[in-house]
């Protein structure tokens, strides 16, 4: 097995295909903040402020300039940061199978080390005293929790804690300022900005649509007809990640700026995400929306479908989902159905993609009373998370089938009924989904809201006036 030494950068058998790239990507954000900031990121705040641009926009971007600032700027020492490699072409709560991890040490903005290692490895050192969440040892053999599965809960800092946890059991000797979690997604969303990019030596181009699938090709199956050896399969990685790098190098300011707002949507769509052992910096993270937390405090309705793909492979990179919520809050019991629905668009099974099986999680207010769940594979379960109630069945999806999972319940009567409020929480890695909300109001009219959850979403009494 694999032992981590100071200075090693390891590509391993099973690292995770794209995410070479990503732990490029991210040493590029490092260099575009510091990069603008030398220049002058003044310069930036004052186009922020005059761009025409939204007040939350220009917010963002100052918040981004602020947090990097305090990551930085560390006064000479040395700050250590766990990263967390999520591909969530395989969704888990968190954002994404663990397949690797990053070590990053950073002394006022200058990268000291930077290593790469696979969890997979790193896993045979963690003792088997940790049992594995339900249903993670029934649907995919394993009897203990690891590293690579720590990501199990909808809250980063949990996760975060969690997978520090099992690195010290491991054997591991860092001591970390905080964790990062970043997914694949990221990767699309640089070459939104740069453009395609070739490699040279390797055919075709990676454009910000199809990159990560074309690089899980490469290195899973395109390799063999290009006659490249097994062990430098992966070699495209490097070559594709340092074209990028330079890509963003060069970029002009306007094009520097657009990045800028690519990094706040990816932090805002929780593909990056923050946890600090530094309470100010936590708090700040926590106060911009860039933290993965899971709002337990939130006193109104509540609406959380938070999925584990449990054994299906890359089968998340062809899955399809929507929602539809509805409430009634005429009655003496306020009445709430949630349906979750599935597409697997796969036509044939591959080496990523099979029929679909996930665990599904509904979060909803506690106090609630589920009357009945559908369309899931196994009983429900039910259990509590930071102050809210769930229910969890597994879903089966078959190749080129859909499913609706349908969940009927009573919302505590103590819901506000005069000025509703709702939030939809999303879930980090999750692609954007189209949600449907209606409500029948205290007197009976009934409204509809279509929404893309592009964001954790919140109805505000303000709009319900």
């Amino acid at each position: 097995m694999d032992e981590i030494r100071k200075g090693e950068k390891k590509y391993p058998r099973h690292f995770g295909p794209i995410m070479t790239i990503v732990a490029i990507l991210f040493l590029a954000i490092w260099f575009l903040y510091w990069e603008t900031r030398n220049q002058g990121f003044g310069l930036l705040g004052r186009i922020a402020g005059i761009a025409p641009i939204s007040t939350q926009a220009k917010n963002d971007v100052r918040a981004l300039g602020s947090l990097a600032d305090a990551v930085l700027h560390t006064g000479g020492a040395e700050k250590t940061y766990l990263i967390l490699f999520q591909n969530n072409l395989e969704l888990r709560p968190g954002g994404g199978f663990i397949g690797s991890f990053g070590i990053l040490k950073v002394r006022d903005g200058h990268v000291t080390e930077f290593t790469t290692h696979d969890t997979g490895n790193f896993d045979g050192r963690i003792p088997d005293t940790v049992p594995a969440p339900y249903p993670m040892k029934e649907t995919l053999h394993v009897s203990s929790w690891k590293l690579r599965d720590s990501n199990w809960e909808p809250d980063f800092a949990t996760d975060a804690n969690q997978a520090t946890t099992f690195y010290a059991m491991g054997g591991g000797q860092e001591h970390f300022d905080g964790v990062i979690g970043i997914t694949s997604t990221v990767l699309s969303s640089f070459l939104d900005v740069t453009g395609p990019v070739e490699v040279p030596g390797y055919p075709g181009t990676y454009g910000s649509d199809h990159a990560v699938l074309d690089l899980e090709h490469q290195v899973e199956q395109g390799y063999i007809d290009q006659k490249i050896d097994f062990g430098e399969r992966k070699s495209v990685l490097a070559l594709l990640g340092g074209q990028v790098l330079e890509k963003v190098k060069a970029l002009p300011p306007q094009d520097l700026f657009k990045l800028f707002f690519v990094v706040v949507g990816d932090l805002n769509r929780k593909d990056i995400q923050f946890s600090f052992t530094d309470a100010p910096t936590e708090n700040a993270v926590l106060s911009a929306g860039w933290g993965g937390a899971f709002d337990g405090k939130w006193s109104d309705d509540f609406v959380s479908a938070v999925d584990a793909n449990l054994g299906a492979w890359k089968t998340d990179s062809v899955m399809k989902r929507s929602m539809r919520y509805e409430v009634d809050l005429s009655g003496e019991i306020p009445k709430a159905r949630l349906s979750v629905h599935y597409e697997n668009t796969g036509t044939e099974k591959t080496f990523m993609v099979k029929d679909y099986q996930s665990f599904l999680r509904v979060y909803v207010p506690d106090g609630s009373f589920f009357h009945t769940v559908t369309g899931g594979t196994t009983d429900p379960v039910y259990g509590n998370f930071m102050g809210k109630k769930y229910v969890g069945t597994l879903v089966q999806v078959k190749l080129g089938q859909s499913k609706d999972i349908v969940f009927e319940y009573d919302l505590p009567k103590g819901i506000e009924r005069d000025f509703y409020d709702l939030k939809i929480a999303r879930q980090a890695g999750t692609s954007d989904a189209p949600v449907t909300i209606s409500i029948i109001n205290k007197e009976g009219s009934k409204t509809e809201k279509d929404i893309v959850l592009n964001r954790d979403f919140v109805l505000s009494k303000a709009e319900n006036r």
